[in-house]
């Protein structure tokens, strides 16, 4: 009697021990889990968060570079039509030397154009809105990774009982908002 009471008593402390041990471990699960979702989702803030330091300024940038080429430009096509309507004086004329001399430098002055780069910066920019929106859409896959990694493993047996009495509650996937079916429009 002695032995089999022993017996008894070593399978319940047996079936406690794994039952603390099962607990234990599904609840550190849960919690890693729970963890990588929440860090999935902050990494979807920080794309979000670059992207509103990042595109406001390239654009203010590439704007004022396109401004400022407008008025180079502007510059030059000015200085082209004063040189064009220059009248030469007789003297100019009627020396060879002269004339060679003044028809060289106006046609250095007419055919040196600014070199104009601001598609380059406009190309640039739409480089930059592309890849931070491809960040954006990767981390929020990533997120939904986590999140359906969670809601399986709390959905799972016996899981899903340590999860309901430790009040793990179902990860939400991100959905997109209503408005994002329009595409944003880029104003200069």
């Amino acid at each position: 009697m002695k032995k089999t009471l022993m017996i008894a008593f070593a399978i319940v402390i047996g079936v406690i021990a794994i039952g603390a041990m099962t607990f234990g471990s599904v609840y550190n699960q849960l919690v890693k889990s729970d963890e990588a979702v929440k860090s999935a989702w902050s990494q979807v803030e920080n794309v979000y968060q670059r992207r509103l330091d990042l595109i406001p300024n390239l654009v203010e940038t590439v704007k004022g570079y396109a401004a400022h080429e407008r008025q180079t430009l502007e510059g030059v096509v000015n200085a082209r039509s004063k040189i064009a309507q220059m009248n030469i004086s007789p003297a100019i004329v009627n020396d060879p030397n002269m004339l060679a001399k003044f028809q060289k430098k106006k046609l250095v002055v007419i055919e040196r154009y600014p070199e104009l780069k601001a598609n380059q910066n406009f190309l640039a920019l739409q480089t930059q809105l592309e890849g931070t929106e491809n960040r954006i859409t990767v981390e929020r896959k990533h997120f939904n990774e986590a999140a359906q990694q969670f809601n399986v493993l709390r959905r799972t047996f016996p899981n899903v009982l340590i999860a309901h009495f430790m009040r793990f509650r179902e990860k939400a996937y991100f959905q997109a908002d209503a408005q994002a079916a329009k595409a944003p429009q880029v104003k200069f």
